[in-house]
This record gives structure tokens, sequence and C-alpha cells, in this order.
């Protein structure tokens, strides 16, 4: 097959617009090409190039694993799935019951699928419409792809509808209302402080009233030739003072509580967020980013404190002063006041359409920002893979790219409030100058007195100043409701691994498994199907087989990381979605193939599952996994700390601190999930003795890589394509010759092959 690289791309993608003339030449006259795929992988997911059309009439193939080209008509009978997993995307063409052709891609052309499957639906469906119903061909171009979900921008879009579409839900405001949940156990204190704000609002107002004694009574018969009463104007002033200070008081105290209050629903926010996580399923992380849920947790969560704390507060005084100013005014004089409001709904209008435009910029600005944690999250821990691959001018690149797409975005937003802002101060003063016209023209008309007006002034100074305040405050607001609002994405997220409503107790568990015809899928592909297999307690049963077989989602299924979509899982007689999901656990122990250490000491570490364990048990535990030795090599012993992730370690030992960590708890099922490949073959010798102490009278059900390593299991089980094939013991197994011979034979060869080449480097260098 000809490699189509060199002909005119778009962002690295073939264009049906400009195909070569080899694929040309397969489609009909006035054929119509509508999408296309550039494969990469082979059925062996081996990386082979190919390409996959839909046409206005039919299916177009010239896949790695067959010669020529292949076609399927447009069939009403025919359906298109798509799937992925572990990296690789596959479309499937089914046709009576029957599949009739899968094509496989690497998951970086997941969006060229996605748009091929709704040409294919959109063409299938209307081929299937009534005769006489209009059908327009629709040519769908190669479109770039969203950087924040990954999905397929439109052609001539900028935005993407996906994110879009989620930014335009039930408006993200009312999330703040939701807010209330964490509020409730706050009440009194809150309404204390609403009080507060209260008093000390009318307090402030005080002061512009006293105005108009001062100017009428005082100052200006004073100008007339009139004496000044001292003591109307000690009162005056004492009553300015006074106001001042019980104003301070009051706005101190309410300001303390309302901050006290704001900082433990930030608190209990971030609480109640992170323990919703911990109680999520896998399925939920799997297609989430790190960096993002740290964003929500951490900069959300804070945007919102210091929004309650701070904003909010303003803006509830701001409201209070411009109702309570707007009730003085009225009462003073009635036209003057009509006057003074007439720049308010002009305003009000302003801050109804500008919100909404804020609202979708600033959840653009938080899906951006969430990139630029994402990459963060990737590289830091990541590290030591950057530098030894010298990829630091490539993630530098990509840090950029999400820094400068977090500028665009927040200059977007930006021109809409640089607008917004300077308008609504140019109303204000407008209705000042207008005010001020009047209001003169009222006193040359011996209507109002020069204090009224004076306090009138006074007052409008204030209630222009709020509204100018409340009115910025619309930016802070659609910033806290974006971040509530993605806060309560998370809470309200179900897990699909759900608590029972009334948990069978369990005790202590024997260790009998049993599967029933057990099924699971992961979105349409199917990963296991149909599987029975009985595991007795205290057996050891080893899981064989191909990558990609199902062997760790049988553990994951049996761990109760994911719920089996057919069948039933029991152990001892009992359906494990009956009982509690934490006492089931706390009886499994697992040992991964890349153990997870977390920052701290070591006997923080094997503590890990039973923390208010003894030294002794740990030491205990330690001695049983073989790593007592090496931890007393250590400077600080058990005390010693393992760094991120446990890298103050090599493989071999935080290995034996996770085997000693699983001893601890004294679990009565163990896994062990490939607990020996990535160490050397004299660390796995060590490795091995201390899993023989851990197997010891529990049920055991292992996947190794090396097949040498599971001689000593009482039943080994072979999975392939999520069925079982074979299942027996070593010699009964190798005596059929059947997948498990294959299998053996086949790692046994390279083992041989590799033990060649190390004898053949030895002797060239003794040489």
């Amino acid at each position: 097959m000809k490699n189509h690289s060199s002909v005119s791309t778009y962002d690295g993608q073939l264009l049906p617009s400009n195909l070569p003339a080899d694929v040309r030449a397969q489609l009909g006259s006035d054929e119509s090409v509508l999408a296309l795929l550039e494969l990469d992988l082979d059925t062996e997911l081996k990386f082979r190039p190919g390409l996959l059309l839909v046409t206005d009439r039919a299916i177009l193939a010239h896949d790695p694993d067959h010669a020529q080209w292949r076609r399927w008509t447009l069939a009403d009978t025919r359906v298109l799935n798509l799937s992925d997993h572990a990296g690789a995307g596959a479309l499937e063409l089914y046709g009576d019951h029957e599949r009739l052709a899968v094509w496989r891609y690497t998951l970086g052309r997941n969006p060229a699928a996605l748009r091929l499957l709704d040409a294919y639906t959109r063409r299938h469906a209307a081929l299937k419409a009534p005769l006489g119903t209009p059908v327009a061909a629709e040519i769908i171009d190669d479109v770039r792809v969203c950087p924040s979900c990954q999905a397929p921008l439109p052609a001539g879009q900028e935005e993407c509808p996906t994110c879009d579409a989620e930014a335009m839900a039930p408006s993200s405001t009312w999330a703040l209302l939701r807010l209330w949940r964490f509020a409730r156990p706050y009440r009194a204190p809150l309404i204390t402080g609403f009080v507060l704000t209260l008093l000390a609002t009318a307090a402030t107002l005080v002061a512009p009233y006293l105005t108009m004694p001062l100017m009428d009574d005082v100052l200006i018969p004073f100008q007339s030739g009139a004496p000044i009463n001292y003591d109307t104007v000690r009162w005056l002033l004492l009553g300015l003072l006074g106001s001042a200070l019980l104003a301070w008081v009051l706005g101190w105290a309410r300001t303390y509580i309302l901050a006290w209050v704001s900082e433990r629903i930030g608190a209990d926010m971030r609480t109640a967020t992170y323990a919703h996580l911990q109680n999520l399923s896998l399925e939920y992380f799997g297609g989430k980013r790190t960096g993002d849920l740290i964003a929500r947790i951490g900069s959300e969560t804070d945007r919102i404190c210091v929004f309650l704390s701070l904003h909010l507060l303003d803006f509830a005084t701001d409201v209070l002063m411009i109702v309570m100013t707007a009730a003085i005014l009225i009462s003073i004089n009635h036209w003057l006041a009509l006057v003074t409001l007439v720049p308010l709904p002009f305003i009000a209008w302003m801050i109804h359409v500008v919100r909404d435009h804020l609202r979708h910029g600033f959840e653009k600005v938080d899906r951006v920002w969430s990139e630029i944690t994402n990459v963060l999250a990737d590289t830091i821990p990541g590290i030591r893979v950057v530098k030894a691959f010298a990829q630091e001018k490539r993630e530098v690149q990509r840090f950029r790219d999400a820094n400068n797409r977090n500028l665009e975005v927040n200059d977007r937003v930006n021109t809409v409030w640089a607008l917004f802002s300077p308008t609504v101060t140019l109303l204000t003063e407008i209705g000042l100058l207008v005010v001020w016209i009047y209001g003169i023209w009222q006193v040359s008309n011996h209507q109002i007195t020069v204090g009224v007006l004076a306090a009138f002034l006074a007052y409008i100074g204030r209630f222009y100043t709020r509204l100018d305040s409340m009115s910025r405050i619309v930016s802070v607001t659609q910033k806290a409701a974006a971040g509530a609002k993605r806060i309560f994405d998370i809470l309200d997220h179900v897990s699909s691994v759900p608590e029972p409503a009334r948990p069978v107790p369990v005790p202590h568990l024997e260790g009998r498994i049993e599967l029933r015809g057990v099924g699971f899928r992961y979105g349409n592909r199917s990963v296991i199907r149909g599987l029975d297999l009985n595991i007795e307690p205290g057996k050891m049963v080893g899981l064989v087989g191909h990558s990609g077989s199902g062997k760790s989602t049988l553990i994951n299924l049996i761990c109760r990381f994911y719920d089996v979509s057919e069948g039933a899982i029991l152990v001892d007689g009992i359906d494990i979605r009956a009982m509690s999901v934490a006492q089931y656990r706390g009886n499994i122990g697992l040992v991964l193939q890349e153990p997870f250490l977390f920052f701290g000491t070591i006997a923080e570490n094997i503590a890990y599952g039973k923390p208010d364990a003894s030294r002794e048990d740990i030491m205990a535990a330690a001695r049983a996994a073989h790593a007592h030795e090496f931890i007393l090599r250590l400077p600080h012993g058990y005390d010693s700390l393992v760094g991120e992730r446990g890298q103050a370690l090599s493989g071999g030992e935080r290995q034996r601190i996770s085997i000693a960590r699983a001893l601890l708890i004294d679990p009565r099922i163990l896994i062990l999930d490939e607990a020996t490949s990535s160490v050397d073959t004299a660390t796995e010798k060590e490795i091995q003795i201390a899993l023989d102490n851990l197997v010891r009278g529990r049920t055991t059900i292992a996947i190794a890589h090396r097949l040498s390593t599971l001689r000593k299991a009482d039943q080994l089980v072979v999975l392939d394509r999520g069925q079982i094939v074979e299942q027996g013991g070593h010699d009964e197994l190798m005596a059929r010759e059947g997948a498990y011979y294959r299998l053996y034979q086949a790692q046994a060869r390279a083992a041989e092959a590799e033990a060649q080449v190390e004898d053949d480097d030895d002797d060239l260098v003794l040489s």
C-alpha cells in the first residue's frame, strides 16, 4: 500500500478534498467522500499505515491486514461501532449479527474517527429515510482539535461545541446558591453577620443626613449674619463622630464573623470534595487529569472562599447601601430622587448582558488553566523521564502553548470587562451631572434648600460609588460561580461502584471466590465474556495470557474497583456487591507491579493499611518480607524518608516494602499483579522468598510475567480475549500442548535467546 503522507494534509491528516490518484480511482462516478481516517495500527496493534473512507454510497478500506481495497455498501443492516481501550481505538463493522471488519488506530486519531462515525451515522440514517425526503451529501473536511476536551472543532468555528454545551448548561450562577449546603451549619453566625452589616450600613448613612442641619441651620444663617449656635454644632459633630465609630465597630465585627464562616465553608467544601473523590470508582479517574482535579480542589475552593469572605460581603453592603440610600433620597425629595435613579435601569441591563459573557469566559479560563496544571502534574513527577529522553524543550513548548491559550482566553474576557467598567462609570457621572442641573434649578425656584442639595450630593456620591462597586463585583461573582460549578461537577458524580443500602456484615472471610457468568465492558468493548471460575480458600491461582487477554481486568473486578456488567462475583457465597466496599477490601492485600509509596517514612508506608500498628508489628512484617536487613542499613532505619513516590529506594526495595505493607494487614485474599516483572533475577529471588511467606495460608490470585514463577500455583487459568481457554496444573497443561504450552515455549525460547546474547557479550568483553 502507498504511504499517503506525502499529499496535502491539514493538522497531519488527509483532506477528503485532496486525495491521491490511487484513492480516487476506487471511487465511482459522482461518489463523494464524507470523511476519512488514516489508520496507523494493524489488528495485532503493530504500527502500519492504512486508510478508511466513508462515502455517500459505501465504506472503503485499504487496511494494513489486506493488500486490496475492500468495499461495503451502506446497507440498512450494517452497524459501525467505535470503542477504545488501553491507548488504542477500534472501529468495528457488523452486519447480520457478525463482525465484517475491524480497524485499529492510536487514540491521537480519535477525533478523526469520531468524525467518520458521525458521517456514517448521518448518511446511514439518510439512506433509511422515506423516498422523497431531500438528502444532501455532506462533505466533512478535517478539523482542528479542542485542546481542552480533544473533540474535533467544526469547520470555520473557533469554539468547541462540546465545551460550549457544558458551559451553556443551566447558569452556573445558580451553583453559588447550592453553597447553602455547606453554609447551613453556620446559620447563626451568618444571620449575626447580616444584622451587623445592616446596622453598619445604616450607621454610615447618618453622616450625610446630618449635613442638612449643618448647612441650613448653622452655615447659611451665619453667612447671613446670624450667630452660630455652638450647642447645636457640638451635638451635630458628636453625632458625626459617634456614627463613624459605631460604623467602624460594627464593620470590624461583621467582617471578622463572615470571614470566620467563609473559611470554614471553604474548608468543609475541600474536605467534602476530596472525600467524595476517594469514594468514586477507578472509572472516574480514568477519564480525568490529575492536574485538573488538583486545580478544582485547590484553586477553585480558594477562589470561592475569597468570594465569600470579601466580595460577597461587599456585594451585600452595596445592595443594602443602594436600597437604604434610595429610601432616604425618596423621603427627602421624591422628584430629585427619581432623577438620581435614572441610570440604574441602564446599568442593570448592562450587568445582565455582560454577566453571561463573563460566565462563559471564566469557565473557559478555568478549563484552560487546568491544562497548565496538567502539564505541571505530568512533567514534575516525570522529570526523570523528561531528562532521560532530552525532552525539556518539548515540555517547555507544551507549557508555553497552554500558557498562550490561557492568555488568549483571558484577553477575550478582559476585552468585555474593559468596555463594561468604564461605561458604568460614565453613566454614573452623567447621572451626577443631571442631578446637579436639576438640583440647581430646584434651588433657584426655592423648591429645596442648599442643605438638601448638599445632602443629596453626599448621598448620591455614596449611591453611585456603591453602584459602580456592585457592577465590578459581577466579574468575581462569575469567577466564583464557575468554580462552584466545577466543584459540584465532582460532587454530583455518582460512583459506578455504589455502596449497598444494607451491607452484609463481613467480620472475617475464608477466601472462597466464585465467578458466575462474569462479563465486563469498557464502553462498547466487551473485555470479559461468560467467565466461570471457582477458587478454594487458601489456594493459589495463576492467571496467564497474552497482554489484553483480561487478566488485570479480572483482578480489578475481584477487588471491586469496577462492577461486573453481567453475572456475579461471590466470596464465601456472598455477592461482593452486597458487602461494604471498605470492609470487603480490608480483607484484600494487593501487591502491584509498580509499587506506590507515599512521601513519608518507611514505617509509615508499611503501616499504611493499619495506621495503629505497633513498631514491633511493623518490624515483624518487614522481616517476613525480607526487608528488615536493608531497612536497618539506612541512616535512620524505619524512620528514613522514602522520597517522592519512593524514589530514594531501589525497585526491589520498594517492592519488599509493598509486600510488608500487605503482610501487616493479614489479608485473607491476596492479589499479586506481576509483582516481580520489573526487577532483575537476583532481586526476584529475594522477593520470591518474601512472597512465599506472604501467600502461605491465603487465597492468592497471581499474574506473573515469567511463567516459571507460577509453578507453585495450585491452579493455572489461561485467558484469551476475556474467556478461559484452559485451566489446570502446570504439568497437566504442558502435557496438553495447548495455549499454555505455546506461551511457555515461546517464553523459554525468548529467555534462551536473551541468555545467548549475554554470553556473547561476556565473550566479547573477555576477548
